[in-house]
């Protein structure tokens, strides 16, 4: 036995053909048509901001993006997904708070950089510096102890 559903209901779309006997030859729900009036004026707004005079040419190209961007937008839209969840959760993604990315400190500089006079030379085999096993010594007993996890024993 099959349960039908009432998706069917909302598969179809509310759209406007035009006027009886003389249709418009595309299909556009009535919300496309609100998006693409309010992307338009968006669209020719900025084009007179950045410079563009007000001529066929530009008026073209305005409509051309204007369907485009139209056509994203209610691509993302559904009767499932309307305009206003679409809207809240874009304003709500773009308000969010973002993980701090910058780095701290300045910019690098070479100015503790010690520099000798002298070229350092290569000590003769068998020379060893005065203490310096007792520094690694030293070294070996710090590390250890830095790295000791509670619970784990380090070997001795």
């Amino acid at each position: 036995m099959r349960v039908r559903t009432d998706d069917e209901v909302y598969r179809v779309d509310a759209v406007w053909l035009g006027p009886p006997k003389a249709t418009f030859p595309w299909r556009a729900r009535y919300v496309a048509w609100g998006v693409g009036i309010v992307v338009f004026l968006l669209v020719t707004a900025v084009q007179r901001q950045v410079g563009f005079g007000f001529d066929f040419i530009n008026t073209g190209w305005g409509f051309v993006i204007t369907i485009a961007l139209t056509r994203f937008i209610c691509a993302r839209i559904s009767h499932e997904r309307p305009l206003s969840s679409v809207m809240a959760m874009w304003v709500r993604e773009l308000t969010a708070p973002r993980e701090t990315t910058s780095g701290r400190g300045g910019a690098a500089s070479a100015a503790r950089i010690r520099v000798n006079p002298q070229r350092p030379r290569k000590r003769p085999r068998g020379a060893k510096r005065a203490g310096a096993a007792t520094r690694s010594q030293r070294r070996r007993q710090q590390d250890r102890r830095q790295k000791e996890v509670r619970g784990v024993r380090t070997p001795a």
